[in-house]
């Protein structure tokens, strides 16, 4: 990263660097020339810029029907995506000791809620994603997820990181209403615009503009704790101009921003445990329901892999080589994270992108992820308050650490290379594009394949890649083959 990003990303604090202690030392804190003080900030700035999956996750699985016609309850799906951030997220802080959180992952979320509920029942479905969790598991543990890892070449390691930056600043920018797709009515091959209509409109679009601006002014001045800061103060605006302009709830996406009427709220385990291992083979059939599994497990491992490295090259974690140490317990939590999520109901938890929101207020260990693990616990019983972020006052943190993480790596990729300049443009491009850190990863790696491949240097590709090459390329053959629909 550049000597001004770094500034940026991790503003000076001073008097703050902590004393010497049991802590410390465990989480290697003054080690990776951090502070209590930044660690407790940058895990609650990325609980909050996460916190709309309590809300989001909830809505896109009750939304959707299983094969008999079954919901699931909001309120239980409420409580089983909490446990599943709060467990794992916490797990990955004691034991890993990375500034990495967990929850339900966007995108496994509508695979199980659209492809795999409408062809047999919840638990059948939810038994599909332990499955592909156990399978995860086995992986790190005979060390071949990590192999896959270190046969990444260093600047395609640098592209994926890079994708992850323009993806989140894009989902910052969707989120919070300043990007919108423009409907299918339109008749137009113009698929985003700026704002609703063309045109910034509505309050809320300004709170997002506003934290925005306030978030980089206050790294700019290197104000300790500035992302938290702007979304505490964007918060706070929002609530004032929603009280006094009267704008309608729907506006505000998610969440209004609001005092809720109690703050206290009881937990319904009801879905957890309610699972059925192998009861959807007898549904759909061996072949498809290995390929259910399938989908889900790939989607899982590659999206884990891209957030792994792009939070960590931001947190200066990885090593000269670009590994991170200590990969195979992170890629272990991941794995429990998934069968974690199945077994609770909330669909397969995964690491989360916004984790480099608290990476950009200076977090560098687990204790910033045990300090969001525990925000998720206090959340379980605090649902209200824990909602009452509006997501235009969050995604502004994406936007500024989505630059961050570009302007760390991109000058560190080989572009006089086309063998691996192109597919490093390619997965940078198409991770936003596609809204998918999985298609942007896939095919990068099989371009990088066919283009060393027929510039005579195949020898070069380590075999691991080409394997995982050519499970992508089957992958996105599966629906021309017949294949898991």
């Amino acid at each position: 990263m550049t000597s001004s990003a770094t500034a940026m990303t991790a503003p000076a604090d001073p008097g703050s660097q902590p004393p010497g202690g049991a802590l410390d030392r465990f989480f290697k804190i003054s080690e990776r020339g951090s502070s209590f003080g930044r660690e407790i900030r940058g895990g609650a700035a990325t609980f909050f810029a996460m916190a709309y999956i309590i809300v989001l996750n909830p809505i896109i699985l009750s939304s959707a029907t299983d094969k008999f016609g079954h919901h699931l309850s909001t309120g239980q799906l409420v409580t089983a995506t909490v446990i599943t951030a709060a467990f794992t997220t916490l797990l990955m802080g004691v034991f890993a000791n990375v500034p990495i959180a967990l929850a339900a992952g966007l995108g496994v979320n509508s695979v199980v809620a659209l492809q795999l509920a409408p062809k047999m029942s919840w638990p059948d479905a939810m038994g599909m994603v332990v499955l592909a969790g156990l399978a995860i598991m086995v992986l790190v543990a005979t060390g071949l997820r990590e192999r896959v890892m270190a046969a990444v070449p260093l600047s395609l390691r640098k592209a994926i990181a890079i994708g992850i930056g323009l993806f989140i600043a894009l989902i910052g920018m969707v989120d919070g209403g300043f990007v919108t797709r423009i409907p299918d009515a339109a008749h137009t091959t113009v698929p985003l615009q700026l704002g609703g209509n063309g045109h910034l409109t509505g309050w809320p679009v300004l709170i997002f503009v506003v934290g925005v601006l306030l978030t980089l002014v206050l790294m700019v001045r290197k104000v300790p704790g500035a992302i938290l800061i702007s979304i505490v103060v964007a918060t706070v605006f929002a609530m004032i101009v929603d009280k006094v302009a009267k704008i309608p709830a729907e506006s505000w996406g998610l969440t209004v921003p609001a005092l809720p009427s109690h703050v206290v709220a009881t937990p319904d385990f009801g879905l957890i445990g309610k699972v059925s291992l192998f009861g959807g083979f007898s549904q759909v059939g061996v072949l498809t329901g290995v390929l259910f599994v399938f989908t889900v497990l790939l989607s899982c491992f590659f999206d884990a892999m891209g957030t792994v490295l792009g939070v960590s090259e931001e947190a200066h974690l990885l090593d000269a080589e670009g590994n991170l140490p200590g990969m195979n317990k992170v890629l272990m939590i991941d794995g429990i994270a998934t069968l974690t999520g199945g077994a609770t109901s909330s669909s397969a938890g995964t690491c989360f992108a916004e984790s480099t929101t608290g990476v950009g207020e200076g977090a560098r260990t687990g204790l910033a992820s045990v300090v969001t693990g525990l925000f998720f616990t206090a959340a379980l019983f605090l649902t209200p308050l824990a909602t009452m972020v509006p997501t235009q006052a969050a995604t502004p943190a994406l936007v500024v650490v989505g630059f961050l993480i570009m302007a760390s790596g991109i000058r560190e990729i080989d572009w006089s290379d086309f063998t691996i300049a192109v597919p490093a443009f390619l997965t940078m491009i198409i991770m936003p594009f596609t809204y998918s850190i999985t298609n942007g990863i896939g095919i990068g790696f099989i371009v990088f394949c066919v283009l060393r491949l027929a510039a005579g240097r195949g020898r070069e590709v380590p075999v691991p890649l080409y394997a995982v090459a050519a499970v992508f390329a089957f992958y996105y053959l599966m629906p021309a083959l017949g294949l898991g629909q």
